[in-house]
């Protein structure tokens, strides 16, 4: 069973990297094989239970109950929806893409313990692991943005949050999305409403005065074409896009130069973050 949850592990990172790869055909093979894989695992499961479970005669026991929870960690399960996003997001975003793309969700509730979590273990044993889920820092004060995580392996730029980042960062995932959602042949419910919730909030796409998207986005059968979300959400990304990053760049500089490296993933104490604050209204 060791054996089989490594090769589980393995194939999920697989199909992920076929999917920003943009190779379908890969993605599909990539993931019968995970199905088999993961079905092996189940059977495996079933042959160990006579030998670990309670001793309770074949007649008198319930019929098994097929295990319904991930196979991943939690954090590896937001590591996949972080890596699709490419952004900083939200525990609610990043459940909903999780369930989109790789058929799990999870209680968001669950992501602030993991932060605390993962602030802790790094603080421990620096660079141990090879990543983290840490903090989307406010570009001003350099103190956690609430509610918005990301990798660690990100550039600093990509995880400060300046006034135009949410704006931003939204069009980046709606792009993301709508990429991934291209290389699945079949995309799930999920998947799609998923896209239709972008569209509706992206310029050139929201209701109009002809259907329910303007733009274009409607392909037939009234599903939302992410080729039109994508290049709706790229027009939009030139206006904003080069001013963010020049606030992005600037807030990453000075959190080199005044945060550790404990500071510059999980963001300053809330008390510090005042003082900053009191110093910089003086």
């Amino acid at each position: 069973m060791e054996a089989l949850e490594e090769r589980i592990s393995a194939l999920r990172a697989d199909v992920r990297r076929a999917v920003r790869n943009g190779d379908s055909g890969e993605a599909s093979a990539l993931r019968r094989e995970l199905e088999d894989a993961e079905q092996s695992w189940e059977h495996a499961l079933a042959r160990e239970a006579p030998a670990t479970g309670p001793l309770i005669p074949a007649s008198a026991a319930p019929p098994p109950v097929p295990p319904t929870g991930p196979l991943l960690p939690l954090r590896e399960q937001v590591h996949e929806a972080l890596s699709l996003l490419l952004v900083p997001a939200a525990p609610r975003l990043i459940a909903t893409v999780h369930e989109a793309f790789f058929a799990t969700t999870f209680p968001t509730a669950r992501l602030t313990s993991l932060r605390r979590d993962e602030e802790r273990s790094f603080s421990t044993a620096p660079f141990a692991r090879p990543y983290y889920i840490c903090a989307a820092l406010a570009a001003d004060f350099l103190s956690p943005s609430r509610g918005l995580l990301a990798i660690s392996t990100w550039p600093l730029e990509r995880r400060m949050i300046g006034p135009l980042s949410p704006r931003v960062d939204f069009l980046i995932s709606a792009v993301n999305v709508a990429t991934a959602i291209e290389l699945i042949p079949d995309p799930v419910p999920a998947a799609r409403a998923l896209l239709t919730r972008f569209a509706a909030n992206v310029r050139g796409l929201s209701s109009s005065g002809g259907g329910a998207f303007g733009g274009g986005a409607l392909s037939a059968g009234n599903a939302v074409d992410p080729q039109a979300v994508i290049r709706a959400a790229q027009a939009e990304l030139e206006v904003h896009q080069d001013h963010d990053r020049r606030i992005r760049a600037e807030a990453a500089r000075r959190a080199r130069e005044q945060l550790d490296e404990v500071q510059q993933l999980f963001g300053e104490t809330s008390f510090r973050a005042a003082r900053r604050r009191l110093a910089t209204e003086d």
